[in-house]
């Protein structure tokens, strides 16, 4: 079997695996309910950075869109150093933010509502994972997923497509 994308469609693909990622990470916050940390909250703003520019890449030509996956490769590079630190945190191998706890809100409403959710809101640390699978955190599991995403831009923009059982 063998897969070949264009360049556009690698950038439109980076762009959908963003989005899908994010996704799951909402699922498990109002879905399952596993309150995101500060840290938590801060992974997910390269992947909010790529789903818009991994869209745009899909319209460009083709030196713009081989920059684009240049980019996004950066992009995801970022973010698995963000969700080592982050795994490094929750392994006790670095210290976190002491500003760490807490998590998103549910909204505006009135301030009698504001001031019974202050006093139900559950403080998160980033310390201590909320969730492991196959023994990797949430954080471990950006990791892989951000350096896969960093090798898949990268070699597409290297291919100039992405080529796969050639």
């Amino acid at each position: 079997m063998t897969l070949h994308l264009t360049m556009r469609q690698s950038a439109l693909a980076v762009a959908l695996a963003a989005a899908a990622t994010i996704g799951g990470a909402l699922v498990f916050e109002h879905g399952f309910g596993y309150v995101p940390c500060k840290l938590c909250l801060i992974q997910r703003n390269p992947y909010y950075l790529a789903m818009p520019a991994g869209l745009a890449a899909a319209f460009l030509p083709p030196h713009w869109t081989r920059a684009a996956l240049w980019l996004l490769a950066l992009i995801f590079l970022a973010s698995a150093g963000l969700g080592a630190y982050h795994a490094g945190v929750e392994w006790g191998l670095f210290l976190g933010p002491s500003d760490c706890g807490g998590g998103s809100g549910t909204g505006t409403g009135a301030m009698g509502d504001f001031l019974s959710q202050l006093e139900n809101t559950r403080v998160v640390s980033c310390t201590e994972a909320a969730w492991r699978f196959l023994g990797l955190s949430l954080a471990g599991w950006n990791v892989l997923i951000s350096l896969a995403l960093a090798a898949f831009a990268a070699k597409a923009a290297v291919d100039k497509g992405f080529y796969l059982g050639r």
